[in-house]
């Protein structure tokens, strides 16, 4: 490859990387097709960015971070290592994605619009910084249907989706984004604008500004396994989410910290939060679920090793709640996530153990429990429903078929998707439950 060539036999600048022509080599096949000679060059490139012996994180700058960021995703099949989180690209996106749920240390600061990490004391700079890109992903998404549907791009060409579908995921990521365009301050499209031109106006107000780290991250990050047209909105679907549960797993931290300290309705607005943040994602699923069945089992026959299962993000919320039985962290669910299956082998509290000690040592009385409950109980709702939510796509694309990363699929995901959330409060009433994937053309 002419341009990579020339960049390792001259100064072998970081920032004046040929990110450009590599991105164009892997999307005209998929990463699962990427010549050798081409991913043999990419290994030559980080055997000079990290010399054997370096400090992987000390001493670097932005450009040298993110490209070594690139190479670890770019490289992941050609090492062995292929999983969910080289899949998505989730460092790249300043995504949890470390070998423990430990902060990383400022060298990992995401690049998004430059705010300030979720795992910092400032909720309102994190919650604002996961907004945007989740806003940033959707509007991504559509921009590429709209693109395609306009024929003015040959990147994933096959099986396109009809005129009406493309209209149906506008419609859907429009509807998904509101709640974080709210909370931004930011106008969403009238609701009577017509959905392609709201999606090209979601794009215009949301996208980061071209040539900023935050655009090029966000370029970076979509690295398809083949030429579909779907994966580009199944693989930003998944780092939508990834984005949420990262999210969720700050609130949780924090309802655990008010708990302790005894402050109980600071930690009812947490888990409010943490509820209505997933409660209002639900149309995601909806979006997904405008996946092709048949374009879907096309692509996945190349993400074998990669499965949601590996979530790091999800089994910190799960594990956040209440601890685990020893079947569940015994499971391939935890023995692919060592590092937090480890932390809860070592004690780390949850919200089921900080709410019973709150209320063994009278920090929790009256309504302050009451409250607390209820809210533990709402947000406790609005996971299982996104569990059965997510069991009804899966069997609905699917079927009887085995998951990706060596799992069984549906069956595991039918046996987990009523694991109570907490066991310290009673379950109360739960709502009918609806479906967001169903067929309706909303």
């Amino acid at each position: 490859m002419r341009e990579l060539t020339s960049w390792l036999s001259g100064t072998s600048d970081p920032d004046r990387f040929p990110y450009a022509a590599v991105l164009e080599r892997f999307h005209r096949v998929g990463k699962h097709f990427v010549e050798k000679d081409l991913l043999a060059l990419l290994d030559e490139t980080r055997a000079r960015l990290t010399p054997t012996g370096a400090d992987s994180t000390t001493g670097r700058g932005s450009g040298t971070r993110l490209l070594a960021d690139f190479l670890d995703v770019t490289l992941d099949k050609w090492d062995g290592r292929y999983d969910y989180r080289t899949y998505l690209a989730l460092r790249l996106l300043g995504l949890p994605d470390w070998p423990d749920d430990t902060p990383p240390g400022q060298d990992s600061r995401p690049p998004w619009e430059g705010e300030t990490p979720g795992w910092t004391v400032d909720p309102a700079g994190a919650r604002r910084g996961r907004d945007r890109l989740l806003v940033g992903l959707v509007a991504d998404a559509l921009a590429f249907e709209l693109t395609a549907s306009a024929h003015a791009t040959d990147l994933l060409p096959e099986q396109r989706p009809a005129p009406e579908l493309v209209l149906k995921r506008c419609r859907l990521g429009i509807r998904a984004v509101s709640p974080a365009l709210a909370r931004l301050g930011l106008t969403e499209p009238p609701a009577d604008r017509e959905p392609l031109a709201a999606a090209a106006a979601l794009h215009a107000r949301a996208a980061p500004v071209h040539g900023t780290a935050q655009e090029l991250a966000l370029r970076l990050s979509m690295l398809p396994v083949y030429v579909s047209h779907d994966e580009y909105l199944f693989i930003r679907v998944l780092q939508a989410y990834e984005c949420l549960f990262a999210g969720l797993v700050d609130e949780l931290r924090a309802t655990i910290a008010a708990l302790s300290a005894g402050h109980a309705r600071a930690a009812a607005d947490r888990l409010s939060y943490a509820r209505d943040q997933l409660t209002t994602a639900s149309p995601l699923f909806s979006l997904l679920a405008t996946m092709q069945p048949e374009s879907f089992r096309t692509f996945r026959q190349y993400t074998e090793g990669a499965s949601a299962i590996q979530s790091r993000s999800y089994k910190l919320m799960e594990s956040l709640c209440r601890s685990p039985e020893a079947t569940r962290l015994d499971s391939a669910a935890y023995r692919s996530v060592p590092e937090v299956r480890d932390r809860v082998r070592a004690g780390r509290p949850s919200v089921d153990d900080a709410y019973r000690a709150a209320a063994r040592e009278g920090r929790l009385d009256g309504p302050d429990r009451d409250l607390v409950q209820r809210r533990m109980r709402e947000f406790a709702e609005a996971v299982l429903q996104w569990r059965r939510t997510h069991h009804r796509l899966a069997t609905r694309m699917l079927g009887p078929r085995p998951g990706t990363g060596y799992t069984e699929g549906t069956p595991y995901l039918a046996a987990t998707r009523s694991i109570p959330v907490f066991t310290a409060v009673p379950d109360g009433p739960r709502p009918s439950p609806t479906d967001p994937t169903g067929g309706s053309p909303e």
